[in-house]
């Protein structure tokens, strides 16, 4: 018996070292990164280029089977974007079923009971990304080196979470931005600049708001993953890598800062402070010192790639690492300050900050390991409660649609009847983007008094991302807070209010008691509703100034070699009048059948000339300032003019300077510090190629383009640059105002429009405009005081400024958190124009154009440049 036994054992053993030898040679076969690019992942110095980690992960790919990669789209420059799926042979195998069991669970598709059968069979879903933040740039490098352990390493703990965990890796999230980033550092190694940042923006349009589109979802980066995030698998866990972690910190994690918005499920916020513990015992345990939590990240804003998940009923996590740069440093133990991060001790007494950095040497490498060991933390706790977070998940969903039940709304209904059918479609393709279920009305329908039509859109409350829904569609009340009694307010992270249908000028009610109506689920995407060409047209086609698709229409005709005139009143077509600033385009070689159905438009024919006066334009021809100082509002002007299709140049430093502006119809300064348009960067931050602003030389060049007679448009602080330059009579109404006395961070704000005004045509009497620490008009007035008394003098010539919108008079909050607003900006002007000389400025007090949401105001920035292209 005893000899049986020993064959058993040393035929068991003989299995295992086969087995094991197999799997060595399987790791053998695998290569690793150092393989491919011939260094360390985090050696000092040392930057794969996005070809070198494409070419590796097909590499990786191809060599092991517990690796599947998928092309999911491309960038705005046509660079591939992949995703990785991680996990056992097995799972790979059965990716659909996983895939399926996941959508059931988030969507709430099955009972309870089966609820609780699939969260037992299926596999915890992670995503973890990075190389969103191209200067950060460990984050990008590490994910080679993550897929490759996940995929060789044969530790207990690495084969239980690929036999638990589907890993969805996303190694580069900006391809575009990678490249410039790691081509910058190597051209500038060794030289005084190999740390700068580079002097464009690192992605095309968005720069470093490219973790703020998430739910707009304008660019293709953003909606490629999106797709898979909530519209395919569904994961219960969303990891961002960055690095901004506090000076002498190795790394920022959960839980974090208050407030959190109260539309997020509380078991998301109890699940993210399950993640920071799970990393921080990990970090203790590993001697990995420096891990900080509850600083200056909240839970509160939508729109970024770690919070919209919130809204989604998932654990969003982002952790901020140390050493964005390849570049060595060293920290001198002796300075170890006695706080960090805004007060916290660096003595260990700090429950957030129990094992304290205390300086030394710190590489490259190190932010790599940290987020390693960061990720691991998480994939093993997932991997240990995969069943419990497929669970949640549903819980989550399910206590989400019982909660429509009981507290409401029922539906959310967005009417045909719209100031622009354009943008409300586009609003439901914003929500669909993001997840949310949508029905479209089959037939006409009455709720109470009101009556809507056949094509209006559904939206009912009771579905598993019912927070995602109100938080697009309601407003925002962010809780005031200071950061000590008497003291500032606690600033919040990004926005404080940034409600949907109030950007966007779209009507949505919201529905309490339940009604019947006829539906059909929209699928993928909204059209948008039939257009129409009606009438004879031997003059041109009329159509509404009231939509943002007819500027595009327009400016189409017009690229194509055809005309068009703008409308000084309105205008009569049939039974239909058409506002006054409405469009009238003819020829060329573009086919308004195919606008009418592309847009939604309808186009009214014209037999013969209005009997009205008409404005003739051509396309406008617009210079956009760009600073070498990246600069992220100049990149949403630049997507936003290339949306539209105005023909549009980009002028540096240089061009202003030099070049002969009058061949541009307008010319725009976007939002940015008057120092900084100025004087730019010093010689001793960048290389002198890029040093410099715009400017005496440039200032003047502005100020005699204007006085010949150009139109020049100025957003938000940069038209405290134009004020203080050309002299013009108005001041920035909130200039040295304490934050304690006045403090707008990021809100809607109420503001009356008057549309009599040309550069006011098609827009609603009354929008909201986003308000980014922004500022107000003063118009300025004679004096006629003198030693205490008045003065009996004639009056000087009344200022040449027209004002075209001003902040409402009072309750001017419509989403967000204000304060002062009453004393600082209410009945003050939001836009004006100033003359100057021959021609004029347009100067915004706000962003009419920020971060491409607030489309509601988009027309006062296409009047103007028209305006500038009339003949």
């Amino acid at each position: 018996m005893t000899s049986k036994i020993n064959g058993y054992v040393v035929k068991l053993l003989t299995v295992v070292l086969t087995m094991s030898c197999v799997f060595q040679t399987m790791a053998q076969q695998v290569p690793s990164p150092k393989d491919v690019y011939g260094f360390r992942v985090g050696d000092d110095y040392k930057l794969a280029d996005y070809a070198q980690i494409e070419d590796y992960l097909g590499k990786l790919a191809a060599a092991s089977n517990r690796v599947q990669i998928k092309e999911i789209g491309t960038t705005v420059l046509g660079r591939k974007m992949y995703v990785l799926f991680i996990s056992s042979e097995e799972n790979l195998a059965n990716l659909d079923k996983w895939k399926d069991i996941s959508t059931k669970l988030a969507r709430v598709q099955v009972s309870d009971e089966e609820a609780l059968q699939l969260s037992e069979e299926g596999k915890a879903i992670v995503w973890v990304d990075g190389g969103m933040h191209s200067t950060e740039l460990a984050h990008g490098q590490m994910t080679s080196e993550l897929a490759y352990t996940l995929a060789t390493s044969e530790t207990t703990e690495m084969k239980r979470i690929r036999d638990n965990v589907i890993t969805i890796l996303m190694p580069v999230m900006n391809p575009d931005g990678l490249d410039i980033v790691v081509d910058w550092y190597k051209k500038n190694m060794g030289t005084a600049y190999e740390t700068s940042r580079p002097p464009i923006l690192y992605h095309y349009y968005m720069g470093h708001d490219n973790n703020r589109d998430w739910f707009m979802n304008t660019m293709p980066e953003t909606y490629n993953v999106t797709k898979i995030l909530y519209n395919e698998w569904y994961p219960q866990i969303v990891y961002n890598h960055h690095q901004s972690s506090p000076a002498w910190t190795k790394i920022s994690i959960p839980p974090y800062a208050d407030p959190v918005n109260p539309k997020i499920h509380p078991a998301v916020t109890a699940g993210v402070s399950e993640v920071g513990s799970a990393m921080s015992k990990r970090f203790s345990l590993e001697n990995m010192p420096g891990a900080i939590a509850d600083n200056f990240y909240t839970m509160f804003w939508n729109g970024g790639g770690r919070t919209v998940p919130y809204y989604h009923n998932m654990i969003g996590i982002l952790t901020e690492t140390g050493h964005t740069t390849p570049t060595p440093r060293f920290y001198d133990p002796e300075k170890l300050p006695k706080t960090v991060a805004g007060g916290t001790p660096t003595d260990g007494t700090d429950i957030m900050y129990a094992d304290p950095w205390k300086g030394g040497e710190s590489h490259f490498r190190d932010a790599v390991d940290y987020m390693l060991t960061a990720t691991w933390a998480t994939l093993d706790l997932a991997a240990d409660r995969k069943s419990n977070y497929l669970y949640n998940i549903y819980k989550m969903g399910a206590s989400a649609i019982e909660k429509a039940k009981t507290e409401g709304p029922f539906a959310y209904v967005i009417g045909k009847d719209q100031w622009d059918t354009f943008e409300a479609v586009n609003l439901v393709n914003v929500l669909l983007k993001g997840g949310i279920e949508i029905e479209k009305a089959t037939k006409s329908f009455t709720i109470g008094d009101k009556k809507y039509e056949k094509g209006s859109y559904i939206i009912y409350g009771g579905q598993a991302f019912r927070p995602y829904l109100m938080d697009l569609l309601e407003k925002q009340n962010y809780p005031t807070r200071f950061q000590y009694p008497g003291g500032p307010p606690d600033t919040p992270y990004d926005l404080a209010g940034w409600t949907l249908p109030m950007q966007m000028g779209v009507a949505v009610d919201k529905i309490k008691e339940s009604f019947d109506v006829s539906t059909e689920k929209v699928a993928i995407a909204a059209e948008y509703y039939d257009g129409d060409v009606m009438g004879k047209a031997s003059f041109g086609y009329a159509l509404s100034a009231n939509s943002n698709a007819s500027v595009l229409a327009t400016n189409k005709v017009l690229k194509a070699g055809g005309t068009a005139y703008k409308t000084k009143e309105s205008l009569k077509v049939g039974k239909t009048t058409l506002p006054a600033g409405s469009y009238i385009v003819s020829g060329g070689t573009v086919s308004v059948e195919d606008l009418a159905d592309k847009y939604g438009l309808e186009f009214f024919g014209l037999s013969d000339k209005p009997e009205i006066e008409l404005t003739k334009v051509h396309l406008p021809k617009v210079g956009l300032y760009k600073s070498w100082v990246s600069n992220m509002d100049e990149g949403w002007t630049r997507f936003v003019m290339d949306e539209y299709e105005f023909a549009m140049d980009t002028l540096h430093d240089r061009d202003i300077q030099t070049k002969d502006l009058s061949e541009y119809d307008a010319l725009i300064i976007p939002a940015q510090r008057p120092s900084s348009i100025l004087h730019g960067h010093s010689n001793l931050d960048m290389p002198e190629k890029f040093t410099g602003g715009i400017g005496l030389e440039g200032t003047v060049a502005l100020s005699k383009y204007v006085k010949n007679g150009g139109t020049l448009l100025t957003f938000d602080d940069a038209s405290n640059y134009i004020i203080e330059q050309f002299g013009l009579p108005l001041r920035d109404a909130t200039q040295g105002a304490d934050s304690k006395d006045f403090f707008i961070p990021g809100s809607l704000i109420k503001t009356g429009i008057d549309t009599t005004n040309p550069l006011a045509f098609g827009m609603q009497d009354t929008v909201a405009v986003s308000f980014n620490r922004s500022r107000a008009f003063t118009i300025d007035k004679q004096s006629k005081k003198g030693e205490g008394g008045v003065e009996d003098i004639k009056d000087a010539p009344t200022p040449e400024v027209e004002v075209i919108a001003t902040y409402a008079p009072k309750n001017l909050l419509m989403s967000g958190w204000a304060m002062g607003e009453d004393k600082y900006i209410a009945k003050k002007p939001a836009m004006v124009k100033a003359g100057y000389g021959k021609g004029s400025v347009i100067l915004f007090a706000f962003r009419p154009q920020f971060r491409a949401q607030p489309r509601g105001t988009y027309k006062l920035i296409f009047n103007a440049l028209y305006e500038g292209a009339s003949e």
